[in-house]
């Protein structure tokens, strides 16, 4: 773990529930005198706080030190992607997060089953856990839409995996794209699309979404 999550960091005194920090406080073991880094994963700033006081309920830290240190990707990376089983995009949060990207927009495209409701506070949680451990110091924007129209109103330059001719490499620079769901978009939707937009990728297997989200991801941030 690279750091422990608190909304509060910053703090001069910090009084955490032990039972909530189980992992730190009784798994870990960690006594008094011992120093953690805590992040509130809004301001980019490590701080250091001394553990003062430990009893069956509270720990009691105190502020040391504070150091703005931004950890993230280099260059900012929007993803759509049309939902999918909230299984599938819970495993594969953690990848995307760890990559640096900067946002997701979960979009309700024509192929998506309408009863796959998302789990936002759960989401948040997976997001801080993956955080806690890779060190990325700010917390992964996540927005839903209601469908492709309303994606491509607020995103209209954002590439569009599908099947094409013109293909993602490394030298084509871009800072969005949208991935649809099993069975891809409808003909509907391909019509709303501009053509120059639509990105094929090299691999000529028809691939899941969550591989073709962490791909394209991948190829995009190197």
């Amino acid at each position: 773990m690279q750091f422990l999550f608190c909304e509060m960091a910053g703090e001069r005194m910090l009084a955490l529930n032990v039972k909530e920090y189980a992992h730190i406080f009784k798994v870990r073991r960690v006594k008094s005198g011992s120093v953690l880094h805590v992040r509130n994963m809004q301001d980019d700033i490590l701080y250091t706080y001394k553990i003062a006081s430990i009893d069956k309920k509270l720990a009691n830290l105190e502020l040391k030190e504070k150091n703005h240190m931004p950890i993230g990707a280099k260059e900012p990376l929007h993803v759509g992607w049309c939902v999918v089983d909230p299984k599938t995009i819970e495993k594969t949060l953690p990848f995307l997060n760890e990559l640096g990207v900067c946002k997701i927009s979960f979009v309700y495209c024509e192929f998506s089953q309408q009863n796959f409701k998302l789990d936002l506070k759960r989401i948040n949680r997976i997001l801080i856990n993956s955080s806690q451990q890779c060190g990325r110091s700010s917390l992964m924007k996540i927005e839903v839409l209601k469908d492709l129209k309303e994606y491509l109103s607020l995103y209209p330059k954002s590439k569009i995996v599908d099947f094409s001719e013109n293909k993602i490499d490394k030298d084509k620079k871009f800072d969005s794209f949208l991935v649809g769901c099993e069975g891809g978009f409808s003909q509907v939707e391909r019509e709303m699309m501009d053509k120059k937009n639509i990105l094929g990728l090299l691999n000529p297997m028809i691939l899941k979404s969550e591989t073709a989200v962490l791909v394209s991801a991948i190829i995009t941030l190197k």
